[in-house]
């Protein structure tokens, strides 16, 4: 297992002829073990997991080729295929049902915009083992990071938005929950206060529910490979729940720009 997750592997390199009786030998392409690949991908995506790039293999998403030991091994193509899935997860929280069909329509990493052109920090798809969801920011740096008015963070509190934690007479909130605020702080410009929020809330809360339901038993398995396998599939569910929620809205606020006729 540990050649798996560690060591990467020169593919045999093959001969071409070139024309005019002159051969060329045509250059080794290194293939990846399944570490390799993950620490190839890391630094853009810090949840990036061995379990996860197997699920997306389970998935059929991705299909690397196997060595005579039954290791993993990619080719540079399989690790551009997957930076375009994990990118699609990420910033256009796709679920994998809809990739799939993206990448059967051929679409590729060279069509996805710039990183520049991403959605704002803000918007990011949060992984549910983000380790940055451990740092914990100060209420005085927030309200000066988000712009957003204490009153406004106090009201976010009472009705349960976010909790934070005290700490030596201070509170902080952790990532997740700043950008719960620079969420609010954005509504609260078209005159959306916390008051109105409680439907997000419940909503929310009603959708965790269920969810836990389905994956509660397999989340406490004593084998940390079935654990792992089920946080991948909990998080796939999460983003396909996101982009249905997405879809009724659109539908249901459609009415107001269509135009009568």
């Amino acid at each position: 297992m540990a050649i798996e997750q560690q060591t990467s592997i020169d593919a045999p390199a093959t001969n071409g002829s070139a024309g005019d009786g002159e051969v060329t030998i045509v250059p080794r392409e290194k293939a990846l073990t399944i570490g390799a690949v993950r620490k190839t991908l890391e630094k853009e995506f810090g949840d990036v997991s061995i379990s996860k790039i197997r699920y997306l293999e389970d998935q059929k998403l991705l299909t690397p080729k196997r060595t005579e030991g039954g290791y993993r091994v990619y080719t540079q193509d399989d690790v551009a295929r997957l930076r375009t899935i994990l990118r699609l997860q990420r910033d256009e929280y796709l679920p994998l049902r809809v990739i799939r069909q993206e990448l059967s329509a051929g679409r590729s990493e060279e069509e996805l915009p710039p990183r520049s052109a991403q959605p704002a920090r803000g918007n990011r798809r949060f992984s549910l083992t983000d380790e940055q969801s451990q740092t914990l920011y100060a209420a005085d740096d927030v309200l000066a990071d988000t712009g957003a008015p204490a009153d406004l963070v106090k009201e976010l509190i009472d009705f349960g938005l976010v909790t934070g934690s005290s700490r030596a007479g201070a509170t902080y909130f952790d990532q997740t929950e700043r950008e719960i605020i620079r969420a609010v702080t954005e509504l609260a410009r078209y005159g959306v206060s916390g008051r109105n929020l409680r439907v997000f809330k419940t909503s929310a809360d009603r959708e965790a529910a269920l969810l836990e339901q389905i994956f509660a038993p397999a989340l406490r398995s004593r084998s940390r490979e079935a654990r792992g396998d089920a946080v991948e599939a909990l998080e796939n569910l999460t983003a396909v729940t996101s982009h249905l929620k997405h879809l009724l809205l659109v539908r249901d606020l459609r009415r107001l720009v269509t135009t009568r006729r």
